[in-house]
């Protein structure tokens, strides 16, 4: 090939259009730090198959072992876990712990709040008479007491709790639930984190531990970014994909 034609052909080649690479790709994450926290009937693990993803990306993933005993301590434990983080974080909770997203972040590192299927009270709301304007979802007549400390019994796990999960598996989950104190559920939030951080909401439609309906009014309230999932209360277990692509966004802005 002599210089002409060698020079020709450089030409050709950087005439030739480049495939476009991130078609359909993610957005890039502007935030590297997650801190999930978990409601009840529930402990830190729940969180897996969504951090399992979460890591595949790069994110660097925190799930608080809840204490469920009051909401001071409860957020406590999420305050030290968002503290430890090193830059940005955004914080996701599931289903009661809904509130505690609520309580606590506001932190300065906390970018965006994702919600599961989970409670979004105002500051100072009664949550139990907000839900009280929708239909009791069946869970609730599933809870059993030992003294103070409170939990589903395994009829009402596997039917109302994790409903599209397969049986044995709902039945692990069960075996590793943490019991609540029952004065968790009277107190109320003294923030609405909502109201300064943009919020992401995802709703189950399926849900019988919340009311679906519930949940959709929480989230227009918020102005929240909400996708809604075929699922049971456990979307991030039954539907860890549309889970993680939710928080993948908060990730982004």
């Amino acid at each position: 090939m002599n210089r002409r034609t060698f020079i020709c052909a450089l030409a050709a080649v950087a005439a030739t259009p480049v495939p476009n690479r991130v078609a359909g790709a993610q957005p890039a994450l502007k935030t590297k730090n997650v801190v999930f926290v978990h409601g009840l009937f529930a402990d830190g693990s729940c969180w897996s198959k969504v951090i399992a993803r979460l890591q595949q990306k790069g994110v660097n993933c925190t799930s608080v072992q809840n204490p469920l005993t009051s909401l001071h301590e409860a957020s406590a434990s999420a305050r030290r876990a968002i503290a430890a983080q090193r830059g940005p974080t955004v914080l996701v909770g599931h289903s009661f712990s809904g509130m505690i997203v609520t309580e606590v972040g506001a932190a300065p590192k906390v970018t965006a709040l994702v919600y599961v299927a989970a409670r979004a009270p105002d500051a100072g709301e009664d949550y139990a008479a907000l839900a009280k304007n929708y239909p009791t979802p069946p869970a609730t007549a599933g809870i059993v007491f030992n003294d103070d400390w409170g939990q589903l019994s395994e009829e009402a796990f596997l039917r109302d709790f994790a409903g599209d999960l397969p049986r044995e598996k709902a039945r692990v989950l069960y075996a590793v639930q943490q019991p609540f104190k029952k004065s968790l559920t009277t107190e109320k939030t003294t923030n609405a984190a909502w109201h300064s951080r943009p919020t992401f909401y995802a709703v189950s439609t399926q849900d019988r531990t919340i009311n679906p309906d519930l949940e959709r009014f929480m989230a227009k309230r918020m102005g929240a970014k909400t996708i809604e999932i075929e699922a049971s209360h456990l979307a991030l277990i039954s539907h860890p994909d549309a889970v993680t692509n939710l928080i993948v966004e908060s990730l982004a802005i």
